[in-house]
C-alpha cells in the first residue's frame, strides 16, 4: 500500500475536570524528526512520546501539540502567605515614611514567590500520561488514515499517467524505425537544394560523406535501450502494485474476523441435519 507523506489526527477528551486535546500534523520528510509542544509538566514523558511517534509513524516532519485546561480545584496556584505577610509589611513601612504613596494589594500578587504553582502529584500525572497516550494513538489512527486515503489518491494518479507514458512509448517505438530514412531524405533534399542555387559551379554530392552523415546521426538517435529501460520501468511498477494488491487480500483473509468466519463455515459444512421425515418409523 502506497502512504503519503502528509496527514493530519486529533483527538480529544475530558476526565475529572481536565481537558486533554492532542494533535499530530505530518509533512514529508526522508527520516523521523519530532517536534513536541507539551505543558510543562509534561516536559518529562517527552522521550515516551517520541517512542510512541516512533512506533507507528516511522518517516516525516512530525509535530505533536498536547494541550491541556485543568479546571479542577487541585489546579488551584497556592498562595505563600509568609511571604505575602513580609511584603505588606515592608509596603506598610515605605507607606508611613511617604504617606503620598498609595499602595495596591493586588499589586504584591505579582511579587515573586508570592503565587507558587500547585505541588505536582507524580500519581495523578502517570494517570493522566495514561490518557494523553491513548489520545495519541487515536490521533495517529486519524494521521494513518489520512495517508492511506491520499496514498490512494497518488496511486490512481501514477496509475493514469503510467499508461499515458506507455502510450506515448509506444507511439516512440514505432517511429523509431523510420526516424533515420527521413532524416535522409530531408538532407538530401537540402543539400540538392544548395547546389543547385549555385550557378556556374559544377559541384557533385559525395554519397560517401552522405553516408557518413546519416551513420553518425542513426548512432545518436538510436532509442532503444531507452524505450526499453522505460517499458522495464512501467512493468515493474505494475508488478509491485499486483503485489501490494495482492497482499492485502491475503492480509484481510488472514485477519482474525475472517478466520473465524471460516470455521464456522466449515464446520457448519460438516454438520448434517436431517429433517423429521428422514427418520423411519
Amino acid at each position: 500500500m502506497i502512504l503519503s507523506m502528509t496527514g493530519y489526527g486529533d483527538a480529544r477528551s475530558a476526565v475529572d475536570g481536565v481537558s486533554y486535546r492532542v494533535e499530530i500534523r505530518c509533512v514529508n520528510n526522508r527520516y523521523f524528526k519530532a517536534a513536541m509542544k507539551l505543558p510543562e509538566q509534561f516536559q518529562r514523558f517527552e522521550g515516551d512520546i517520541d517512542r510512541l511517534l516512533r512506533s507507528r509513524l516511522n518517516r516525516g516532519s512530525i509535530t505533536y501539540a498536547l494541550r491541556m485546561a485543568d479546571e479542577s480545584p487541585s489546579a488551584a496556584c497556592r498562595i505563600n502567605q509568609n511571604v505575602l505577610d513580609e511584603y505588606a509589611r515592608q509596603f506598610s513601612d515605605v507607606a508611613k515614611r511617604y504617606p503620598l504613596v498609595r499602595i495596591d494589594f493586588a499589586r504584591l500578587l505579582d511579587a515573586p514567590g508570592v503565587v507558587q504553582l500547585a505541588d505536582i502529584d507524580d500519581e495523578r500525572l502517570a494517570a493522566q500520561f495514561k490518557i494523553v497516550e491513548t489520545l495519541s494513538g487515536k490521533a495517529m489512527d486519524g494521521v494513518i488514515a489520512m495517508r492511506k486515503a491520499e496514498g490512494e489518491a497518488l496511486l490512481r494518479d501514477l496509475r493514469v499517467r503510467c499508461a499515458e507514458i506507455r502510450g506515448l512509448l509506444e507511439n516512440v517505438r514505432k517511429r523509431s524505425p523510420g526516424v533515420v530514412g527521413e532524416y535522409q531524405r530531408r538532407l538530401q533534399t537540402r543539400v540538392q537544394q544548395l547546389l543547385d542555387g549555385l550557378e556556374g559551379v559544377n559541384i557533385q554530392m559525395h554519397e560517401d560523406a552522405l553516408a557518413r552523415e546519416i551513420a553518425i546521426f542513426a548512432e545518436r538517435c538510436d532509442v532503444n535501450e531507452e524505450i526499453s529501460r522505460l517499458a522495464s520501468h512501467l512493468d515493474q511498477f505494475e508488478r509491485r502494485h499486483a503485489l501490494l494488491r495482492r497482499s492485502r487480500v491475503e492480509s484481510s483473509i488472514s485477519s482474525p474476523r475472517n478466520c473465524c468466519a471460516r470455521r464456522t463455515r466449515s464446520a457448519a459444512s460438516r454438520t448434517t441435519v436431517r429433517s423429521p421425515g428422514m427418520w423411519s418409523t
